[in-house]
């Protein structure tokens, strides 16, 4: 999502893009609440990919709207650490068999009780290869993922479960992994471990388009590419309940047509300033703006199957690196609002380290040197593929400046009309050359900015890169005996990737956002989304 939140793409430059048409704050109950001094919030997030079902979002549209209809086994606190959400306990003596313990009473929105059986179906059902999930591989863990969710194409599923999963009583369940992982639990924190209601597998499509989850808001009224609405669960279990009486998620067709809804008092979070507005928006909203970094990268990924990329010599793809003046860009075009990469992992994860290359430095000369040491591009040509709704254009038009100047690769931006656009041409193979990658952790860790991206089997690999060394040695580290070995074995791993360019990184983000003068209590987490529950209303 989602990572994204959550193992998710992220839709905006400058952040979380925005989708169709803006649309004002005429909705049926006017954002309040019936008989409740609370009202509704509203924020600009917008179209989600495809429909609200946890294992089949990695965006951070639906991300959003995941993390207030479903609350999962556990969450993040500020710092990175584990917070139990819905698991009363989660415990291993070996780091190979884990028991979850469920606190009682929790209930979907649809007044059923969420059981370990809700878990364990939904898990089951997410992982198999009949159900085409874009998140399936998370559940590649567990024991027996292999039979329902087969490697070889065209294969058939050998079982409908996964043998590694087994309901104890209504509020325990057991996991069994391929092998002993002892971080295991900060991957249950990511959304597509959420439980689901038994309604869902009757009719998933239709669930999706009116989800039922169990997390401080429920699904109200879904009006596709102009609002998503959910309102407070008041039976909700959790630390995290909601302190309004609900979210509205709006679509804008850019970041700009946000924040004039923001000022003029239509709106009442920015998620992220459009570049056009950051030089004036601290000054504008004075101690409403919000600026704080969180864990998450921008880079431009190669389409490993494209004509400008296949069998590419690794000399190109660094070239193209050290073409880019990111110092300068982050500064001007930017506005000091993001910090040039020095490494693939965002800051926030354990794990990030300064990568000892210069590979991420400007230079001209030996930029377009490795180039011509690699074979040229062909043609002398690229393309940056991007969504004109994320407030991305400035900076693609100064990165393919930058790349032209110093080596003389003509560049070009590639706009796609909206997020789920871009993402759609990235999941069918249809990138020219680089697409725009923005990456927020699901989990903070350093094998999370890592593995889900650049393992070949890794469902956010839509570039298609794939190296066997690297691919044993990141399941090497996933073998780790130690939450400190496993942190070490991946700073190893993003050592190597300097040696291969399965991405070029180019700057971590910053929370560039802010809110009007009717809500207060407007905070942000670890990885950079709002915690909306936390949010009143004057």
């Amino acid at each position: 999502m989602r990572g994204a939140k959550s193992a998710k793409w992220l839709a905006g430059a400058i952040v979380v893009a925005l989708a169709a048409t803006a649309c004002g704050s005429g909705d049926d109950n006017d954002g309040k609440a019936a008989g409740d001094s609370k009202r509704y919030v509203s924020i600009n997030v917008g179209e989600p990919q495809k429909g609200i079902i946890p294992s089949d979002t990695n965006e951070s549209n639906g991300g959003y709207i995941l993390d207030a209809l479903f609350a999962g086994l556990l969450t993040f606190d500020d710092k990175g650490g584990i917070e139990y959400l819905n698991a009363e306990s989660i415990t291993t003596e070996d780091s190979k068999v884990w028991t979850v313990k469920l606190k009682e009473g929790w209930k979907f929105h649809d007044g059923t009780p969420v059981t370990a059986k809700s878990y364990v179906d939904a898990w089951n059902w997410s992982a198999h290869i009949d159900n085409a999930q874009q998140n399936s591989f998370w559940f590649g863990d567990i024991a027996g993922y292999d039979d329902v969710h087969p490697e070889k194409e065209g294969a058939k599923a050998k079982a409908d479960t996964m043998s590694g999963l087994k309901v104890v009583d209504d509020t325990t369940f057991t996991i069994e992994l391929k092998e002993a992982m002892p971080y295991y639990q900060y991957k249950l924190g990511y959304s597509t471990f959420a439980p689901l209601p038994e309604s869902f597998h009757k009719d998933p499509k239709a669930f999706g388009e009116k989800p039922i989850g169990n997390g401080p808001y429920q699904f109200e009224k879904w009006d596709h590419n102009k609002l998503f609405q959910v309102k407070a669960y008041a039976d909700y279990k959790g630390a995290n309940k909601a302190k309004n009486a609900g979210v509205q998620y709006k679509a804008y067709e850019t970041p700009e047509a946000a924040y004039q809804d923001l000022m003029s008092g239509n709106l009442d979070i920015i998620d992220q300033v459009g570049a056009t507005d950051l030089a004036n928006y601290k000054t504008d909203l004075g101690d409403r703006a919000i600026e704080q970094p969180y864990a998450a990268v921008q880079t431009l990924t190669p389409a490993f199957y494209s004509k400008t990329f296949k069998d590419v010599d690794v000399k190109v793809i660094q070239g193209l690196s050290m073409a880019i003046d990111r110092e300068t860009i982050t500064k001007t075009v930017l506005q000091g609002t993001r910090t040039p990469a020095d490494g693939f992992v965002a800051p926030g994860a354990q794990g990030k380290q300064t990568l000892d290359t210069d590979v991420f430095t400007y230079d001209p000369a030996k930029a377009k040197k490795l180039i011509e040491d690699g074979g040229g591009v062909p043609g002398n040509k690229i393309f940056i593929q991007y969504n004109t709704d994320g407030g991305h254009k400035e900076w693609v038009t100064a990165v393919c400046n930058s790349i032209t100047k110093a080596t003389g690769v003509k560049c070009e931006g590639d706009a796609k009309a909206d997020f789920a656009t871009d993402l759609e041409a990235r999941d069918n193979d249809q990138v020219k050359s680089f697409y725009r990658g923005g990456w927020q952790g699901d989990y903070p860790l350093n094998g999370n900015f890592i593995k889900e991206l650049y393992h070949s089997g890794a469902e956010s690999n839509n570039g298609k890169f794939k190296n066997k060394d690297l691919d044993e040695a990141m399941d090497k580290a996933d073998a780790s005996k130690t939450l400190e070995e496993y942190v070490a074995a991946y700073q190893e791993v993003e050592k190597e990737l300097v040696n291969h360019m399965p991405s070029i990184p180019l700057w971590f983000y910053e929370m560039n956002g802010g809110h009007g003068e009717e809500v207060d209590n407007v905070n942000v987490d670890w990885h950079g989304q709002y915690k909306l529950y936390d949010v009143t209303t004057k």
